[in-house]
Protein backbone atom coordinates (compact mmCIF):
# COMPACT_ATOMS: atom_id res chain seq x y z
CA UNK A 1 0.00 0.00 0.00
CA UNK A 2 3.06 2.46 0.15
CA UNK A 3 5.29 4.27 2.29
CA UNK A 4 4.59 5.71 5.57
CA UNK A 5 3.65 9.30 5.72
CA UNK A 6 6.57 11.62 7.07
CA UNK A 7 4.26 14.73 6.01
CA UNK A 8 3.47 16.73 9.70
CA UNK A 9 0.24 19.45 9.52
CA UNK A 10 1.52 23.07 7.87
CA UNK A 11 -0.99 25.70 8.21
CA UNK A 12 -1.75 28.32 5.44
CA UNK A 13 1.72 29.54 4.96
CA UNK A 14 2.96 27.45 8.18
CA UNK A 15 6.62 26.13 7.08
CA UNK A 16 6.21 27.56 3.16
CA UNK A 17 8.97 29.24 1.82
CA UNK A 18 9.31 33.54 1.23
CA UNK A 19 6.16 34.62 -0.20
CA UNK A 20 5.65 33.83 -3.97
CA UNK A 21 4.19 36.41 -6.59
CA UNK A 22 0.60 35.04 -8.07
CA UNK A 23 2.12 37.14 -11.51
CA UNK A 24 5.57 34.77 -10.73
CA UNK A 25 3.67 31.36 -10.32
CA UNK A 26 1.41 31.82 -13.26
CA UNK A 27 4.47 32.89 -15.52
CA UNK A 28 6.38 29.65 -13.90
CA UNK A 29 2.98 28.15 -14.62
CA UNK A 30 2.37 29.10 -18.33
CA UNK A 31 6.25 28.57 -19.06
CA UNK A 32 5.64 24.33 -18.10
CA UNK A 33 2.11 24.50 -20.22
CA UNK A 34 4.23 25.89 -23.21
CA UNK A 35 6.65 23.22 -22.43
CA UNK A 36 4.79 20.47 -22.00
CA UNK A 37 2.72 21.32 -25.08
CA UNK A 38 5.48 22.39 -27.70
CA UNK A 39 6.56 19.96 -31.00
CA UNK A 40 8.09 16.46 -30.09
CA UNK A 41 11.68 16.73 -29.81
CA UNK A 42 13.70 14.84 -32.56
CA UNK A 43 14.46 11.85 -31.73
CA UNK A 44 17.41 11.48 -29.00
CA UNK A 45 16.67 15.13 -27.67
CA UNK A 46 13.41 13.34 -25.64
CA UNK A 47 15.92 13.42 -22.14
CA UNK A 48 17.04 16.71 -22.95
CA UNK A 49 13.06 17.35 -23.10
CA UNK A 50 12.25 15.95 -19.62
CA UNK A 51 15.06 17.37 -17.92
CA UNK A 52 14.05 20.93 -18.80
CA UNK A 53 10.36 20.19 -17.96
CA UNK A 54 11.54 18.47 -14.94
CA UNK A 55 13.29 21.57 -13.73
CA UNK A 56 10.33 23.80 -13.81
CA UNK A 57 7.90 21.17 -12.16
CA UNK A 58 10.99 21.57 -9.24
CA UNK A 59 10.81 25.10 -9.35
CA UNK A 60 7.05 25.26 -8.72
CA UNK A 61 7.34 22.62 -6.00
CA UNK A 62 9.83 24.71 -4.35
CA UNK A 63 7.46 27.83 -4.35
CA UNK A 64 4.57 25.62 -3.07
CA UNK A 65 6.34 23.92 -0.54
CA UNK A 66 4.48 24.00 2.79
CA UNK A 67 1.25 24.81 1.02
CA UNK A 68 -0.05 21.40 0.92
CA UNK A 69 -3.29 20.09 3.65
CA UNK A 70 -1.30 17.22 5.37
CA UNK A 71 -1.73 15.24 8.62
CA UNK A 72 -0.13 14.68 11.71
CA UNK A 73 1.39 11.48 12.76
CA UNK A 74 2.26 8.47 10.59
CA UNK A 75 -0.32 6.72 8.65
CA UNK A 76 -0.43 3.70 10.68
CA UNK A 77 -1.95 6.50 13.15
CA UNK A 78 -5.45 6.44 11.45
CA UNK A 79 -5.61 2.73 10.18
CA UNK A 80 -8.14 2.32 13.57
CA UNK A 81 -9.76 5.03 12.51
CA UNK A 82 -10.30 3.77 9.08
CA UNK A 83 -11.53 0.36 10.41
CA UNK A 84 -14.13 1.76 12.46
CA UNK A 85 -15.50 4.44 9.88
CA UNK A 86 -15.88 0.77 7.77
CA UNK A 87 -17.46 -0.58 9.71
CA UNK A 88 -19.81 2.26 10.96
CA UNK A 89 -20.91 2.28 6.77
CA UNK A 90 -21.44 -1.41 6.42
CA UNK A 91 -18.03 -2.45 5.27
CA UNK A 92 -16.58 -5.96 6.16
CA UNK A 93 -13.66 -5.66 8.87
CA UNK A 94 -13.65 -9.41 9.91
CA UNK A 95 -11.04 -11.70 8.35
CA UNK A 96 -7.93 -9.63 8.11
CA UNK A 97 -6.02 -6.63 9.49
CA UNK A 98 -3.82 -4.03 7.67
CA UNK A 99 -0.05 -5.30 8.68
CA UNK A 100 3.19 -3.80 7.37
CA UNK A 101 5.36 -6.07 4.90
CA UNK A 102 8.44 -4.69 5.10
CA UNK A 103 9.41 -3.88 1.50
CA UNK A 104 6.11 -4.12 -0.07
CA UNK A 105 4.57 -1.82 2.56
CA UNK A 106 0.87 -2.12 3.85
CA UNK A 107 -1.24 -4.74 3.04
CA UNK A 108 -4.09 -6.80 3.91
CA UNK A 109 -3.30 -10.22 6.27
CA UNK A 110 -5.74 -12.60 6.66
CA UNK A 111 -6.43 -12.80 10.30
CA UNK A 112 -8.22 -16.66 9.51
CA UNK A 113 -8.27 -19.13 6.20
CA UNK A 114 -9.88 -17.62 3.88
CA UNK A 115 -10.96 -19.77 0.65
CA UNK A 116 -10.70 -19.51 -2.89
CA UNK A 117 -13.75 -17.88 -4.79
CA UNK A 118 -14.96 -16.94 -0.81
CA UNK A 119 -16.47 -13.53 -0.39
CA UNK A 120 -14.40 -11.60 2.02
CA UNK A 121 -14.39 -8.01 1.43
CA UNK A 122 -17.48 -5.40 0.82
CA UNK A 123 -17.44 -1.55 0.45
CA UNK A 124 -20.71 -0.23 0.55
CA UNK A 125 -20.92 2.51 -2.65
CA UNK A 126 -21.36 5.83 -0.47
CA UNK A 127 -17.84 5.09 0.86
CA UNK A 128 -16.22 5.41 -2.69
CA UNK A 129 -15.29 8.36 -3.88
CA UNK A 130 -16.62 8.45 -7.80
CA UNK A 131 -16.86 10.76 -10.23
CA UNK A 132 -20.81 11.01 -9.82
CA UNK A 133 -19.55 12.13 -5.96
CA UNK A 134 -16.56 14.74 -7.71
CA UNK A 135 -20.08 15.94 -9.40
CA UNK A 136 -21.96 16.37 -6.40
CA UNK A 137 -19.14 18.04 -5.00
CA UNK A 138 -17.24 21.47 -5.02
CA UNK A 139 -15.51 20.28 -7.53
CA UNK A 140 -19.48 20.16 -9.79
CA UNK A 141 -19.23 23.37 -11.37
CA UNK A 142 -15.82 23.26 -13.03
CA UNK A 143 -16.26 19.16 -14.15
CA UNK A 144 -20.14 20.66 -16.06
CA UNK A 145 -18.08 23.55 -17.54
CA UNK A 146 -14.99 21.60 -18.61
CA UNK A 147 -15.23 18.57 -21.42
CA UNK A 148 -11.27 17.91 -20.63
CA UNK A 149 -12.69 16.98 -17.23
CA UNK A 150 -15.32 14.96 -18.33
CA UNK A 151 -13.22 13.10 -20.65
CA UNK A 152 -10.37 11.71 -18.24
CA UNK A 153 -11.99 10.09 -15.57
CA UNK A 154 -9.10 9.72 -13.53
CA UNK A 155 -8.19 13.77 -13.88
CA UNK A 156 -11.63 14.15 -11.83
CA UNK A 157 -10.59 11.95 -8.86
CA UNK A 158 -7.15 13.16 -8.59
CA UNK A 159 -8.60 16.86 -8.07
CA UNK A 160 -11.57 15.38 -6.13
CA UNK A 161 -9.15 13.83 -3.90
CA UNK A 162 -7.75 17.11 -3.60
CA UNK A 163 -11.18 19.15 -2.43
CA UNK A 164 -11.78 16.29 0.09
CA UNK A 165 -8.03 16.90 1.27
CA UNK A 166 -8.69 20.48 1.99
CA UNK A 167 -11.71 19.74 3.43
CA UNK A 168 -12.07 19.21 7.82
CA UNK A 169 -15.33 17.88 7.37
CA UNK A 170 -14.77 15.51 4.46
CA UNK A 171 -16.63 12.32 5.06
CA UNK A 172 -14.02 10.27 3.49
CA UNK A 173 -11.40 11.87 5.83
CA UNK A 174 -10.42 8.74 7.39
CA UNK A 175 -9.32 7.02 4.23
CA UNK A 176 -7.34 9.86 3.15
CA UNK A 177 -4.99 10.61 6.46
CA UNK A 178 -4.25 6.89 5.38
CA UNK A 179 -2.84 7.43 1.96
CA UNK A 180 0.88 7.80 1.69
CA UNK A 181 2.71 10.85 0.87
CA UNK A 182 4.27 9.19 -1.83
CA UNK A 183 4.67 6.55 -4.28
CA UNK A 184 7.09 4.04 -6.33
CA UNK A 185 5.96 4.78 -9.85
CA UNK A 186 8.37 6.45 -12.04
CA UNK A 187 6.88 10.00 -11.16
CA UNK A 188 8.48 10.00 -8.43
CA UNK A 189 11.85 8.87 -9.11
CA UNK A 190 14.96 11.13 -8.76
CA UNK A 191 16.45 12.26 -12.32
CA UNK A 192 19.17 9.76 -11.07
CA UNK A 193 17.10 7.03 -10.69
CA UNK A 194 15.17 7.57 -13.80
CA UNK A 195 18.59 7.52 -16.35
CA UNK A 196 18.71 3.88 -15.04
CA UNK A 197 15.74 2.83 -17.61
CA UNK A 198 17.35 4.47 -20.33
CA UNK A 199 18.09 1.76 -22.13
CA UNK A 200 15.11 -0.18 -21.23
CA UNK A 201 11.84 -0.31 -23.78
CA UNK A 202 9.41 1.79 -21.05
CA UNK A 203 11.81 4.91 -20.68
CA UNK A 204 10.23 6.38 -23.57
CA UNK A 205 6.30 5.66 -21.94
CA UNK A 206 8.24 7.23 -18.64
CA UNK A 207 9.63 10.41 -20.21
CA UNK A 208 5.71 10.62 -21.95
CA UNK A 209 4.12 10.03 -19.10
CA UNK A 210 6.35 12.93 -16.70
CA UNK A 211 5.36 15.43 -19.90
CA UNK A 212 1.40 14.68 -19.69
CA UNK A 213 1.21 14.68 -16.23
CA UNK A 214 3.12 18.39 -16.06
CA UNK A 215 0.73 18.80 -18.79
CA UNK A 216 -1.98 18.43 -16.96
CA UNK A 217 -1.29 19.92 -13.89
CA UNK A 218 -0.53 23.21 -15.75
CA UNK A 219 -3.80 23.44 -17.77
CA UNK A 220 -6.26 23.03 -14.78
CA UNK A 221 -3.96 25.42 -12.02
CA UNK A 222 -4.70 27.85 -14.75
CA UNK A 223 -8.35 26.88 -15.10
CA UNK A 224 -8.42 27.10 -11.38
CA UNK A 225 -6.59 29.86 -10.35
CA UNK A 226 -7.55 33.66 -9.26
CA UNK A 227 -5.59 36.82 -8.04
CA UNK A 228 -7.72 37.58 -5.22
CA UNK A 229 -8.93 34.93 -3.11
CA UNK A 230 -10.68 34.08 -0.15
CA UNK A 231 -8.47 32.70 3.00
CA UNK A 232 -10.68 30.45 4.78
CA UNK A 233 -8.44 29.92 7.16
CA UNK A 234 -8.72 33.86 8.44
CA UNK A 235 -12.24 34.24 7.05
CA UNK A 236 -10.82 37.00 5.06
CA UNK A 237 -10.50 38.01 1.27
CA UNK A 238 -7.13 38.56 0.41
CA UNK A 239 -5.46 40.39 -2.86
CA UNK A 240 -1.83 40.23 -3.24
CA UNK A 241 0.24 43.15 -4.97
CA UNK A 242 1.27 42.20 -8.48
CA UNK A 243 4.21 44.20 -9.14
CA UNK A 244 6.86 46.15 -6.57
CA UNK A 245 5.75 49.77 -5.55
CA UNK A 246 7.87 52.38 -3.76
CA UNK A 247 7.26 54.62 -1.01
CA UNK A 248 4.60 57.10 -2.15
CA UNK A 249 4.00 55.45 -5.12
CA UNK A 250 0.06 54.68 -6.26
CA UNK A 251 -0.85 51.43 -5.73
CA UNK A 252 -3.13 50.50 -8.30
CA UNK A 253 -6.14 47.78 -8.17
CA UNK A 254 -6.70 45.02 -11.03
CA UNK A 255 -9.39 45.28 -12.45
CA UNK A 256 -9.22 41.75 -14.32
CA UNK A 257 -8.29 41.66 -18.07
CA UNK A 258 -10.79 44.13 -18.61
CA UNK A 259 -10.85 45.79 -22.32
CA UNK A 260 -11.03 49.14 -22.74
CA UNK A 261 -14.82 49.09 -23.56
CA UNK A 262 -15.48 47.65 -20.18
CA UNK A 263 -13.70 50.18 -18.61
CA UNK A 264 -15.08 52.95 -20.33
CA UNK A 265 -18.73 51.10 -20.11
CA UNK A 266 -18.37 50.20 -16.44
CA UNK A 267 -15.41 52.38 -14.52
CA UNK A 268 -15.75 55.88 -17.08
CA UNK A 269 -12.03 55.84 -17.71
CA UNK A 270 -9.85 54.81 -20.78
CA UNK A 271 -6.95 52.86 -20.05
CA UNK A 272 -4.00 54.23 -22.42
CA UNK A 273 -1.50 51.25 -23.13
CA UNK A 274 -4.27 48.35 -22.18
CA UNK A 275 -2.65 45.05 -23.03
CA UNK A 276 -5.83 43.16 -22.35
CA UNK A 277 -7.87 45.50 -24.92
CA UNK A 278 -9.99 43.27 -27.88
CA UNK A 279 -12.76 43.60 -29.74
CA UNK A 280 -15.77 41.19 -29.56
CA UNK A 281 -16.54 39.04 -32.16
CA UNK A 282 -19.50 36.34 -31.94
CA UNK A 283 -19.14 33.21 -34.45
CA UNK A 284 -20.63 30.01 -34.18
CA UNK A 285 -21.13 26.88 -36.17
CA UNK A 286 -24.61 26.98 -37.90
CA UNK A 287 -26.54 24.23 -36.84
CA UNK A 288 -27.52 23.47 -40.92
CA UNK A 289 -24.42 22.66 -41.77
CA UNK A 290 -23.72 18.76 -42.94
CA UNK A 291 -20.73 18.10 -40.62
CA UNK A 292 -22.08 20.17 -37.67
CA UNK A 293 -22.46 17.74 -35.36
CA UNK A 294 -18.66 16.48 -35.64
CA UNK A 295 -17.70 20.18 -35.46
CA UNK A 296 -19.76 20.33 -32.28
CA UNK A 297 -18.34 17.17 -30.11
CA UNK A 298 -14.79 18.42 -31.19
CA UNK A 299 -15.26 21.70 -30.22
CA UNK A 300 -16.73 20.47 -26.70
CA UNK A 301 -13.62 18.45 -26.39
CA UNK A 302 -11.91 21.27 -26.24
CA UNK A 303 -13.99 23.41 -23.84
CA UNK A 304 -15.65 25.53 -26.80
CA UNK A 305 -19.61 26.00 -27.15
CA UNK A 306 -20.32 25.73 -30.85
CA UNK A 307 -21.38 29.42 -30.65
CA UNK A 308 -19.84 32.16 -28.77
CA UNK A 309 -18.77 35.60 -28.10
CA UNK A 310 -14.73 35.49 -29.04
CA UNK A 311 -12.42 38.54 -28.82
CA UNK A 312 -9.13 39.95 -31.17
CA UNK A 313 -7.16 41.18 -28.96
CA UNK A 314 -4.51 44.26 -29.46
CA UNK A 315 -1.68 41.52 -28.78
CA UNK A 316 0.29 39.78 -31.40
CA UNK A 317 -1.47 37.62 -32.88
CA UNK A 318 -4.97 38.88 -32.56
CA UNK A 319 -6.45 35.86 -31.62
CA UNK A 320 -6.25 33.65 -28.56
CA UNK A 321 -5.54 29.78 -28.24
CA UNK A 322 -9.65 29.76 -27.84
CA UNK A 323 -10.17 31.30 -31.01
CA UNK A 324 -7.76 29.98 -33.00
CA UNK A 325 -9.19 26.46 -32.02
CA UNK A 326 -12.45 27.14 -32.77
CA UNK A 327 -11.81 28.69 -36.17
CA UNK A 328 -9.27 25.53 -36.85
CA UNK A 329 -12.30 23.15 -36.05
CA UNK A 330 -14.64 25.15 -37.97
CA UNK A 331 -12.31 24.53 -41.16
CA UNK A 332 -11.90 21.24 -40.64
CA UNK A 333 -13.25 18.91 -43.40
CA UNK A 334 -14.73 15.79 -42.48
CA UNK A 335 -11.56 13.92 -42.62
CA UNK A 336 -10.04 16.25 -40.33
CA UNK A 337 -12.75 16.01 -37.84
CA UNK A 338 -12.79 12.44 -37.72
CA UNK A 339 -9.10 11.94 -37.16
CA UNK A 340 -9.61 14.56 -34.12
CA UNK A 341 -12.67 12.29 -32.64
CA UNK A 342 -11.58 8.76 -33.41
CA UNK A 343 -7.55 9.17 -34.99
CA UNK A 344 -4.65 7.89 -32.95
CA UNK A 345 -4.43 9.79 -29.61
CA UNK A 346 -7.87 11.70 -30.10
CA UNK A 347 -7.55 12.87 -26.62
CA UNK A 348 -4.19 14.48 -26.81
CA UNK A 349 -4.61 16.07 -29.96
CA UNK A 350 -7.36 18.26 -28.64
CA UNK A 351 -4.80 20.10 -26.44
CA UNK A 352 -3.04 21.24 -29.93
CA UNK A 353 -5.95 22.81 -31.31
CA UNK A 354 -4.84 26.22 -29.56
CA UNK A 355 -0.99 25.40 -30.22
CA UNK A 356 0.45 27.70 -33.58
CA UNK A 357 2.99 24.61 -33.34
CA UNK A 358 0.46 22.08 -34.59
CA UNK A 359 -1.71 23.20 -37.88
CA UNK A 360 -4.16 20.44 -38.61
CA UNK A 361 -2.86 21.15 -41.99
CA UNK A 362 -2.03 24.17 -44.67
CA UNK A 363 -5.14 24.43 -45.93
CA UNK A 364 -7.07 24.52 -42.32
CA UNK A 365 -4.65 27.60 -41.61
CA UNK A 366 -4.99 29.21 -45.13
CA UNK A 367 -9.32 28.98 -44.65
CA UNK A 368 -8.87 30.63 -40.62
CA UNK A 369 -6.23 32.95 -41.69
CA UNK A 370 -8.13 33.98 -44.68
CA UNK A 371 -11.35 34.34 -43.02
CA UNK A 372 -9.88 36.41 -40.08
CA UNK A 373 -8.65 38.77 -42.57
CA UNK A 374 -12.43 39.22 -44.37
CA UNK A 375 -14.24 39.29 -40.97
CA UNK A 376 -11.55 42.24 -39.65
CA UNK A 377 -11.60 43.91 -42.70
CA UNK A 378 -15.92 43.70 -42.91
CA UNK A 379 -15.90 44.86 -39.39
CA UNK A 380 -13.89 48.16 -40.29
CA UNK A 381 -16.20 49.51 -42.91
CA UNK A 382 -18.93 49.19 -40.24
CA UNK A 383 -17.49 52.52 -39.11
CA UNK A 384 -18.12 56.24 -40.10
CA UNK A 385 -14.78 57.93 -39.83
CA UNK A 386 -11.18 56.41 -40.70
CA UNK A 387 -8.27 56.04 -37.89
CA UNK A 388 -6.62 58.88 -39.16
CA UNK A 389 -9.81 61.13 -38.94
CA UNK A 390 -9.95 60.07 -35.72
CA UNK A 391 -6.40 60.93 -34.56
CA UNK A 392 -7.48 64.48 -36.47
CA UNK A 393 -10.38 64.91 -33.72
CA UNK A 394 -8.23 63.78 -30.72
CA UNK A 395 -5.63 66.96 -31.29
CA UNK A 396 -8.46 69.09 -30.87
CA UNK A 397 -7.79 71.32 -27.37
CA UNK A 398 -12.09 71.92 -27.25
CA UNK A 399 -12.52 68.17 -27.39
CA UNK A 400 -14.68 67.60 -24.44
CA UNK A 401 -13.47 64.64 -21.49
CA UNK A 402 -16.68 62.33 -22.49
CA UNK A 403 -15.98 63.05 -26.51
CA UNK A 404 -12.15 62.05 -26.08
CA UNK A 405 -13.05 59.03 -24.13
CA UNK A 406 -15.35 57.60 -26.68
CA UNK A 407 -12.59 58.51 -29.84
CA UNK A 408 -9.82 57.23 -27.94
CA UNK A 409 -12.49 53.72 -27.47
CA UNK A 410 -13.36 53.74 -31.11
CA UNK A 411 -9.69 54.38 -32.47
CA UNK A 412 -8.20 51.55 -30.18
CA UNK A 413 -10.86 49.40 -31.77
CA UNK A 414 -10.18 49.79 -34.82
CA UNK A 415 -5.95 49.54 -34.33
CA UNK A 416 -7.00 46.25 -32.93
CA UNK A 417 -8.88 45.34 -36.34
CA UNK A 418 -6.33 46.57 -38.46
CA UNK A 419 -4.18 44.69 -36.67
CA UNK A 420 -5.88 41.74 -37.03
CA UNK A 421 -6.31 42.69 -41.28
CA UNK A 422 -2.63 42.63 -41.39
CA UNK A 423 -2.14 39.69 -39.29
CA UNK A 424 -4.41 37.61 -41.24
CA UNK A 425 -2.98 38.89 -44.77
CA UNK A 426 0.72 38.00 -43.52
CA UNK A 427 -0.46 34.75 -41.91
CA UNK A 428 -2.79 33.80 -44.70
CA UNK A 429 0.78 34.35 -47.39
CA UNK A 430 3.06 32.71 -45.17
CA UNK A 431 0.81 28.92 -45.13
CA UNK A 432 0.19 29.60 -48.49
CA UNK A 433 3.81 29.52 -49.17
CA UNK A 434 4.16 26.30 -46.84
CA UNK A 435 1.74 24.60 -49.03
CA UNK A 436 3.24 25.70 -52.34
CA UNK A 437 7.44 24.76 -51.16
CA UNK A 438 6.05 21.26 -49.76
CA UNK A 439 7.02 21.86 -46.39
CA UNK A 440 6.29 18.99 -44.13
CA UNK A 441 3.47 19.88 -41.60
CA UNK A 442 5.12 19.58 -37.86
CA UNK A 443 3.35 15.61 -36.81
CA UNK A 444 2.00 15.66 -32.98
CA UNK A 445 3.55 12.34 -31.57
CA UNK A 446 2.47 11.24 -28.25
CA UNK A 447 3.36 8.03 -26.70
CA UNK A 448 0.44 5.15 -26.09
CA UNK A 449 0.07 5.98 -22.88
CA UNK A 450 -2.78 8.94 -23.30
CA UNK A 451 -2.86 11.04 -20.23
CA UNK A 452 -2.57 10.14 -17.07
CA UNK A 453 -2.95 7.11 -18.50
CA UNK A 454 -6.30 7.27 -19.61
CA UNK A 455 -5.89 5.31 -22.40
CA UNK A 456 -9.48 3.65 -21.52
CA UNK A 457 -11.54 7.02 -21.32
CA UNK A 458 -14.83 6.26 -22.90
CA UNK A 459 -15.78 9.68 -24.47
CA UNK A 460 -19.35 10.98 -26.19
CA UNK A 461 -18.83 10.56 -29.79
CA UNK A 462 -21.15 12.30 -31.89
CA UNK A 463 -20.85 10.90 -35.70
CA UNK A 464 -23.63 10.92 -38.46
CA UNK A 465 -22.89 8.80 -41.62
CA UNK A 466 -23.01 10.54 -44.37
CA UNK A 467 -25.84 8.72 -45.78
CA UNK A 468 -28.38 9.25 -43.07
CA UNK A 469 -28.21 12.91 -44.11
CA UNK A 470 -30.88 14.89 -45.66
CA UNK A 471 -29.84 15.22 -48.93
CA UNK A 472 -31.11 18.70 -48.91
CA UNK A 473 -29.57 20.11 -46.12
CA UNK A 474 -26.32 21.56 -47.79
CA UNK A 475 -23.48 23.94 -46.66
CA UNK A 476 -25.11 27.62 -48.52
CA UNK A 477 -21.71 28.29 -49.09
CA UNK A 478 -18.01 27.38 -48.58
CA UNK A 479 -14.52 29.15 -47.44
CA UNK A 480 -13.75 29.20 -50.75
CA UNK A 481 -15.73 31.72 -51.44
CA UNK A 482 -14.20 33.83 -48.98
CA UNK A 483 -11.87 36.07 -51.32
CA UNK A 484 -8.68 38.12 -49.30
CA UNK A 485 -8.65 40.82 -51.63
CA UNK A 486 -10.07 43.83 -51.41
CA UNK A 487 -12.46 43.05 -54.66
CA UNK A 488 -13.85 40.60 -52.55
CA UNK A 489 -15.02 43.14 -50.03
CA UNK A 490 -16.88 45.44 -52.38
CA UNK A 491 -20.18 44.10 -52.17
CA UNK A 492 -22.12 45.33 -49.85
CA UNK A 493 -23.31 41.74 -48.58
CA UNK A 494 -20.78 39.99 -48.58
CA UNK A 495 -20.85 35.68 -47.61
CA UNK A 496 -19.08 35.71 -44.35
CA UNK A 497 -19.61 32.25 -43.12
CA UNK A 498 -21.58 29.12 -43.84
CA UNK A 499 -24.18 31.19 -45.74
CA UNK A 500 -24.88 33.90 -42.97
CA UNK A 501 -24.76 37.24 -45.00
CA UNK A 502 -23.96 40.35 -43.47
CA UNK A 503 -24.57 44.21 -44.53
CA UNK A 504 -21.69 46.19 -43.89
CA UNK A 505 -24.05 48.55 -42.19
CA UNK A 506 -24.28 45.45 -39.13
CA UNK A 507 -27.36 44.42 -40.36
CA UNK A 508 -27.92 40.27 -40.27
CA UNK A 509 -29.41 38.56 -43.05
CA UNK A 510 -30.37 35.34 -41.15
CA UNK A 511 -34.11 33.95 -41.81
CA UNK A 512 -36.65 34.37 -39.12
CA UNK A 513 -35.59 31.79 -36.46
CA UNK A 514 -32.38 31.06 -37.65
CA UNK A 515 -29.26 30.47 -35.65
CA UNK A 516 -26.66 33.63 -36.31
CA UNK A 517 -23.65 32.16 -37.16
CA UNK A 518 -21.86 35.66 -37.30
CA UNK A 519 -23.14 38.73 -35.41
CA UNK A 520 -21.96 42.28 -34.79
CA UNK A 521 -20.36 43.44 -32.25
CA UNK A 522 -21.87 45.68 -29.25
CA UNK A 523 -20.23 48.39 -30.87
CA UNK A 524 -22.36 47.77 -34.28
CA UNK A 525 -25.78 47.33 -31.91
CA UNK A 526 -25.69 50.14 -30.41
CA UNK A 527 -23.02 53.07 -31.31
CA UNK A 528 -24.87 55.22 -34.18
CA UNK A 529 -21.42 55.90 -35.73
CA UNK A 530 -20.59 52.63 -36.84
CA UNK A 531 -23.55 52.82 -39.13
CA UNK A 532 -22.80 53.65 -42.80
CA UNK A 533 -25.56 55.11 -44.70
CA UNK A 534 -25.80 53.67 -48.42
CA UNK A 535 -24.58 56.75 -50.27
CA UNK A 536 -21.08 56.98 -48.15
CA UNK A 537 -18.09 55.15 -49.69
CA UNK A 538 -17.24 51.61 -48.80
CA UNK A 539 -13.33 52.25 -48.36
CA UNK A 540 -12.99 54.33 -45.34
CA UNK A 541 -10.95 51.60 -43.55
CA UNK A 542 -6.73 51.57 -44.34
Amino acid sequence: MGKKSRVKTQKSGTGATAAVSPKEMMNLISELLQKCSSTAPSPGKEWEEYIQIRALVEKIRKKQKGLSVSFEGTREDFFSELMAWAAECGASCDGFEISNFADEGYGLKAAKDIKAEELFLWIPRKMLMTVESAKNSVLGPLYSQDRILQAMGNVTLALHLLCERANPSSPWLPYIKTLPADYDTPLYFEEDEVRHLLATQAIQDVLSQYKNTARQYAYFYKVIHITTGYNLEDDRCECVALKDYKEAEQIYIFYGTRSNAEFVIHNGFFFEDNAHDRVKIKLGVSKSERLYAMKAEVLARAGIPASSIFALHCSEPPISAQLLAFLRVFCMTEEELRDYLVGDHAINKIFTLGNTEFPVSWENEIKLWTFLETRAALLLKTYKTTSEEDRSMLEKPDLSLHSRIAIKLRLAEKEILERAVSCGRAKRLHFQKQLDEGIPLPLYEESDIALLENADAKLPIILRKLEEEDEHVQEEMSLAQIKPDAAGLDSSKTPVLNGQCKDLNGTQEDPPGSDAVVKESEAEKHDPSTKRTEGEPEDGSK
